[in-house]
């Protein structure tokens, strides 16, 4: 049986993927003991923007001056031993500036900001999920793509009285051109010259409520109205639990370059 592909959607947006990791996804806020820190706990860290310019990461957040920090660092700085989720990994400390910045900004405790370095090992994706997939994880949470169309944010924004934006979400790839929850049903990906594989839907959490313009969390929504029709079928509850899906993990099995507009083709037989 030979393979074809089928156009499926664009991508609105979409970082370099390289070497199977996105880069910007290579940083981690911690506290003092090497613990992460997201906006799970710290809800404000939504107001940090970060832009990059020539080697270096720009970070910006109200009331706060703008620091400047280079995405090659000294190797004389001090390698942290983290854990994310329960699991152990390592991050270079990116400097006494950024940290105090951090720690500034949020007001609850001293903060670290490491790096992830390529030579680092990564965090096994057996540890992280029951997946037959073998990938390594810098520090995502589970995988280093997540895809959600913009129909399916469309489809819930028809069910909510406040409208969310797909910055409650945090994808690194946004489809057009599809239908909504179109995404659950691919499996193989091709765009640009990347491939994609499957790995399992997007179990979502109270960080979705998070209002990404205020850094408040609210607990509620769109939460529980992703919990009223977007839950798992019974089958799959060892995978889920009781949390609702909402977008879709992919694993990259062959390392490219992607762009937006790029062309999104399913992978067929």
């Amino acid at each position: 049986m030979t393979a074809g592909l089928e156009r499926v959607g664009n991508t609105q947006q979409s970082p370099i993927v390289c070497a199977c990791w996105l880069p910007c996804r290579f940083w981690l806020v911690i506290k003092e003991d090497g613990h992460m820190v997201t906006a799970r706990q710290e809800p404000q860290l939504v107001l940090v923007s970060i832009t990059f310019e020539n080697d270096c990461l720009i970070f910006k957040a109200p009331d706060m001056d703008q620091v400047v920090l280079p995405t090659k660092l000294p190797s004389s700085n001090k390698i942290h031993d983290c854990r994310i989720f329960g699991i152990d990994i390592q991050g270079r400390d990116c400097g006494d500036e950024i940290a105090q910045w951090f720690t500034k900004f949020l007001k609850t405790e001293a903060f670290r900001l490491v790096q992830f370095e390529t030579n680092m090992k990564g965090r096994v994706s057996k540890k992280i999920l029951p997946t037959n997939e073998n990938y390594q994880v810098a520090y995502p949470d589970a995988s280093p793509v997540h895809i959600l169309s913009d129909a399916s944010l469309a489809d819930l924004n028809t069910r909510l009285k406040k409208k969310v934006t797909m910055e409650n979400f945090r994808p690194n790839i946004v489809v057009t051109g599809c239908g909504a929850f179109e995404e659950d049903t691919w499996d193989e990906l091709v765009i640009g010259d990347v491939e994609l594989k499957k790995v399992q839907c997007c179990s979502r959490c109270i960080m979705t409520t998070v209002d990404p313009d205020t850094g408040i969390i609210d607990r509620k929504e769109p939460l529980e109205t992703l919990k009223s029709y977007r839950l798992c079928d019974p089958s799959e509850r060892h995978l889920y639990k009781s949390s609702p899906l909402f977008g879709v993990y992919y694993s990259v099995t062959k390392v490219g370059n992607l762009q937006v507009g790029d062309p999104v083709y399913r992978l067929v037989e």
